[in-house]
């Protein structure tokens, strides 16, 4: 492990039954944010006009463990511990960055994608599931992990739903933060393409 860049052990972080993770106290604001994004592009135009509301889709927001529900960046550093990457902070959660990132994959492969936040706009079908896994993994060799279990359901009211579960997992070159998100990047990509092949059937 490269000096200088500490794990902090997920005891400490629940020391004092304060949240998941603290940011703040004399902790100086990090330099950067890190993010994930969607690296297929659309074919044509892309959706333009009216669409049949048999066709949409929705993607919820997926379900993570606690260990995910923060802004640090997770390190698997045994079997039974978690732990953050030193000066590594995500932009927004984890499951809101994956989320956009399923939808805009989803909408580039031709996709009706509809946003169902506000339940004013119903959908067809709707993508749920749990992002269990969306870390660096240093039990062994250093790569990151993402899993993805998916539920798809619809058309509505036919009572089916779906499930799959989708693994993806990439080398690091570094450990990095920027390094880290950019190989987190790469699978969370090879996941979200899965789905939607998986989708499209």
């Amino acid at each position: 492990m490269r000096r200088g860049h500490i794990f902090w052990p997920l005891a400490l972080l629940l020391a004092g039954c304060g949240p998941l993770v603290q940011v703040g106290g004399n902790a100086p604001p990090p330099q950067s944010l890190l993010v994930i994004s969607a690296t297929a592009t659309p074919a044509g135009d892309g959706w333009a006009g009216p669409v049949p509301v048999g066709s949409t889709i929705g993607v919820a927001t997926p379900a993570v463990p606690a260990a995910l529900q923060t802004l640090r960046l997770a390190v698997q550093t045994s079997s039974s511990e978690i732990a953050y990457l030193e000066g590594a902070t995500w932009a927004e959660q984890p499951a809101r960055q994956f989320q956009r990132l399923l939808a805009d994959t989803l909408s580039a492969d031709g996709q009706a994608v509809v946003d169902t936040r506000t339940g004013s706009l119903p959908a067809a079908r709707q993508l749920t599931g749990h992002l269990r896994v969306f870390t660096l993994d240093v039990t062994g060799t250093p790569m990151v992990r993402v899993r993805y279990d998916a539920q798809l359901t619809g058309p509505t009211g036919n009572g089916l739903v779906s499930i799959r579960r989708f693994d993806a997992s990439e080398p690091v070159a570094s450990q990095q933060p920027a390094a880290v998100a950019a190989a987190l990047n790469r699978a969370a990509n090879r996941v979200a393409a899965d789905v939607a092949a998986w989708v499209k059937g």
